[in-house]
């Protein structure tokens, strides 16, 4: 009896299998165009937007790679199951996308099915661009096909097994993806529904603003409560915000076009390249940006003034025979390492945004402080003036106290726990 179970077991299980996998690979393969499509036969207003929503959808920053042509490819993407390296979108024929059909590419875009109908990962963001109109998609590929071919193959991807099996995506997608068009909220007005159509679809905010579970897919009720991306931290754009100063229409709009805002501080690691790529965009669409995200932090208490009075009360002045704050014991070995290496700057009436109103102080994880530290800051082209260089040579004890220190005076939040962990995880990341 318990071995014609076990067998039953058995079959049900090889049968499942096989029709799993024959159900993942139902999807099939596009045919190639013969030659790579004449620029000249898309028009040039249609390229010049699509060129303008490239740019808002970030697609030069994951598909170049350091010092490498635009679009080309070959930037290895990290992720909790390895690398993943973006492919070539040149209209390069054997390495690129020149043999693409508008067909091959929207489905690739709204399904995440390449041309030869094998799945695409996840790290390319389908699950946002499905929610983009045909109209705009169109546009996309006319303006990729305009751009001058580049031979280049990315890297084979390094994932662990079994993640490096493409058909167990079709799985993902049966659990976590949803298909289909933005649809407009008729309860809301024209600047939310822009906004919103923008921001979870070509924008894809939620890519670096939302928590995933353990299968890499978004939290839908956690839409912008804050996630790890890069080594860094994606802040919370929702009610629960680390900005002691609450964000207004003015300064959103000033920080996404600027990088920014003298009450917010700069823009740093992922978030810089998308600010010099918004920088392009028209003040509509970042004010409809700005418009849906706002919403997402109604209801939150105005504490301005009273975060305003901390900051200025927490800024130290730094001159000789000026007495040194009175500290914990704990923060006093970080008080004389700021001093020695951060003061100059970072001092009462300096032109920095005081250290106590940043996010990148007051946010649940010290991640985004080391990466600064350890880095410097190189920020966005509208704000230039404002870098800073790094200070890779401290010790991982300096290091430690300093974020100690900038966490303990700056900040009335509670203490970051496992600053060695993870100043370890940023240097060996950027080791590697």
């Amino acid at each position: 009896m318990l071995v014609r179970i076990v067998f039953g077991l058995l079959v049900a299980v090889a049968v499942g299998t096989g029709a799993f996998f024959g159900w993942a690979a139902r999807h099939g393969e596009i045919a190639p165009l013969a030659a790579p499509p004449d620029p000249k036969r898309f028009p040039a207003a249609q390229i010049e937007r699509g060129q303008s929503l490239a740019a808002l959808g970030y697609c030069s920053v994951c598909h170049t790679r350091a010092d490498g042509p635009a679009y080309a490819g070959g930037r290895g993407l990290p992720t909790p199951f390895g690398t993943i390296y973006a492919t070539n979108i040149t209209p390069d024929p054997t390495t690129g996308i020149g043999l693409w059909s508008p067909e091959a590419f929207r489905r690739a875009m709204h399904e995440g099915i390449g041309r030869d109908g094998r799945h695409l990962y996840p790290a390319f963001p389908y699950d946002h661009f499905t929610r983009v109109t045909d109209e705009d998609v169109a546009a996309i590929y006319a303006y990729l096909m305009s751009l001058k071919p580049v031979r280049h193959a990315a890297p084979a991807n390094e994932l662990d097994f079994p993640f490096n099996l493409r058909p167990l995506l079709a799985g993902w997608n049966l659990l976590f993806f949803r298909p289909g068009r933005f649809v407009p909220d008729p309860a809301r007005d024209d600047a939310w529904n822009r906004g919103a159509y923008l921001a979870e679809g070509l924008a894809h905010c939620g890519s670096c603003h939302t928590p995933r579970n353990g299968f890499g897919a978004l939290l839908p009720g956690r839409r912008f409560a804050g996630a790890t991306i890069e080594g860094w931290h994606g802040t919370a754009l929702d009610a629960t915000s680390p900005s002691p100063i609450p964000w207004t229409m003015e300064t959103l709009v000033n920080y996404l076009l600027d990088g920014r805002d003298p009450n917010h501080g700069i823009a740093a690691g992922p978030m810089t390249p998308v600010v010099d790529l918004l920088a392009d965009q028209s003040d509509e669409d970042i004010s409809a940006i700005a418009t849906y995200v706002l919403s997402f932090q109604a209801g939150r208490r105005d504490d301005g003034a009273a975060a305003r009075q901390f900051a200025q009360a927490r800024e130290l002045v730094v001159r000789p025979g000026a007495p040194a704050p009175a500290l914990d014991e704990a923060l006093r070995p970080g008080y004389a390492i700021f001093v020695q290496s951060c003061a100059n700057c970072h001092r009462q009436g300096s032109r920095f945004t005081p250290l106590a109103l940043t996010s990148t102080v007051n946010g649940p994880d010290p991640r985004n402080v080391i990466q600064i530290v350890q880095h410097g800051l190189k920020p966005p082209r509208a704000a230039r003036g404002f870098t800073m260089p790094a200070f890779a040579w401290m010790s991982e004890k300096d290091m430690a106290d300093l974020v100690r220190f900038l966490r303990g005076h700056f900040s009335r939040n509670p203490a970051w726990t496992d600053i060695d962990g993870a100043i370890r995880e940023v240097r060996a990341a950027r080791a590697h």
